[in-house]
């Protein structure tokens, strides 16, 4: 029980992100609603940070400067970014889908990134798991759940946030995570800002109920209560941590299912078992 039910909420808040994004869209152009997110998320982890508990040395400086831009670049500004405009192009399911193999591309961009070998397992499983992502996309290219378009757009987010998480494992940080968490996000949006002004549709954006709802979703259950309970897990055992991913897949389609009436097939039950299976291979 010590690890089930956090595990639980975890994973069922982590694959909320996508349905949470489906639903904001549709008053806010995409860039719109990411750098919203991005700024209010941000500066309460700021203010948390450096006005609630402010330490001097909790301030970054210097070269730390450079590194957090870099990160807040690869993790914050084109994943996230990426991510909220192929929701456009693809269901939410599939948007689940693809944040639960992101131990797969981080795999393979270690092996090439830091010359870490890459094991028989972690290859069988990556074929396994993009297989499975093959799969569950394959149908709901032929209704118009998904396009490819949207799906290499969101290939590269998860190459953008697997290198993200290699340059991240490759610096000794000074700064605590909070500190980390709250400056890659606000840098991350104000990166993202002027893209937003030249290419987002910022006219036509209704700053409703459902944007606002959307947006609180996205900051409170995802970004601040599933991200501690993913830090409460990763203390507890970092690879137990990794296979409540495996879970995502499964609340998401069921998420998109109940609330976007979007089709569960028997190509999306291949699709996750494979992703599942190839996840497993890999991190064992």
């Amino acid at each position: 029980m010590k690890t089930i039910l956090p595990g639980l909420l975890f994973a069922a808040l982590w694959a909320s992100a996508s349905v949470a994004t489906k639903f904001g869209i549709q008053s806010a152009d995409p860039l719109v609603l990411a750098n919203v997110r991005f700024m209010i998320a941000g500066g309460l982890m700021l203010f948390y940070a450096h006005g609630l508990r402010s330490n001097y040395n909790a301030r970054p400086a210097g070269i730390e400067w450079r590194q957090l831009t870099i990160f807040a670049l690869l993790n914050t500004t084109i994943y996230l970014g990426t991510f909220v405009l192929a929701m456009q192009e693809v269901s939410a399911g599939i948007g689940s889908l693809s944040t639960a193999t992101s131990p797969l591309f981080i795999t393979l961009m270690s092996a090439i990134w830091l010359r870490r070998p890459l094991l028989w397992n972690e290859g069988l499983g990556m074929l396994l798991g993009l297989a499975g992502v093959g799969v569950a996309t394959y149908p709901l290219l032929q209704n118009s759940y998904a396009t490819l378009e949207g799906l290499l757009i969101l290939l590269g987010g998860m190459i953008s946030v697997s290198a993200a998480t290699v340059y991240y494992a490759r610096i000794t940080w000074r700064l605590p995570n909070i500190v980390i968490n709250g400056w890659q996000v606000m840098l991350g949006g104000l990166l993202l800002l002027p893209v937003t002004l030249l290419a987002g549709d910022v006219t036509s954006t209704q700053y409703d109920t459902r944007f606002w709802a959307s947006v609180f979703w996205l900051i409170i259950p995802v970004s601040v209560v599933a991200l501690q309970l993913w830090f409460y897990l990763v203390r507890l055992d970092a690879v137990r941590a990794s296979l409540w991913l495996f879970l995502c897949p499964i609340f998401g389609f069921a998420y998109s299912a109940w609330l976007l009436g979007e089709p569960i097939t028997v190509y999306t039950v291949v699709g996750t078992v494979l992703v599942i299976i190839g996840l497993y291979l890999a991190r064992k």
